[in-house]
């Protein structure tokens, strides 16, 4: 590695992005989810959940969508799936 990288400090490949402390990250994750299932218990949380279920997840795009339409549309289906596991996880 050269002199000036932000990786000097032996790390290689992908290790520098396992989390140092698994123990941690693991309650702050259960903690997480915990506060995800509480903000999305009530009658508000049920009405954005199913909006977003409604303008993005069954939200169909025609044969003529573009290559940055559909990549935009998955990138939005992915976030939202990520948002419903972590609320099912912390139920």
């Amino acid at each position: 590695m050269d002199q000036g990288s932000d990786l000097d400090d032996g790390s290689l490949g992908w290790e520098w992005f396992e989390p140092k402390n698994p123990e941690a990250t693991a309650s702050g994750s259960d903690e997480l989810a915990r506060s995800y299932a509480r903000c999305f218990a009530g009658g508000d949380g049920v009405i954005v959940i199913d909006h977003l279920r409604q303008t993005i997840l069954d939200r169909r795009l025609g044969p003529g969508a573009s290559d940055a339409e559909l990549r935009f549309l998955e990138g939005q289906r992915s976030v939202v799936a990520q948002m419903l596991s972590i609320i099912q996880r912390g139920s």
